[in-house]
């Protein structure tokens, strides 16, 4: 079906009086492939983004959208997790065992994690932060 067409070309010119038989057929097939492909992409993203993605009736211009929600959405999702992480502590009522697997269960990335450590370091570890960071 080739879908993806209009998200691997660009836009061709406009079709004119003065276009020819193969650049009609290439505009149409484009436009079909945008058209197919914007319908599919609007139907599948959740409610949330609805709202923000709408207007945009190029498919290339609705994936930046959509990829620019998804930089904000990256960040609130870092910031709740660092909230989360941060806020388990080991106390004896517990155990460590359940500690240990609240710990695992929160979905962090390695970087994440690395990320968390280094800023959690006392102020003594200031040289090892910067080794690191270089």
């Amino acid at each position: 079906m080739d879908i993806d067409y209009a998200i691997r070309k660009d836009e061709p010119l406009v079709i004119t009086d003065t276009s020819t038989a193969a650049e009609i057929t290439l505009y149409e097939r484009w436009e079909r492939s945008n058209r197919l492909s914007v319908m599919f992409i609007k139907t599948k993203i959740v409610a949330g983004l609805h709202g923000s993605v709408e207007q945009y009736e190029n498919v290339k211009d609705l994936l930046k959208a959509i990829d620019a929600q998804f930089v904000t959405s990256n960040k609130a999702l870092a910031s709740t997790l660092i909230m989360k992480f941060s806020s388990l502590k080991h106390t004896s009522m517990r155990g460590v065992r359940e500690y240990i697997m609240q710990m695992r269960n929160i979905d962090m990335s390695e970087s994440f994690v690395v990320h968390y450590i280094l800023i959690s370091l006392m102020h003594q570890y200031g040289p090892f932060k910067i080794s690191y960071n270089t």
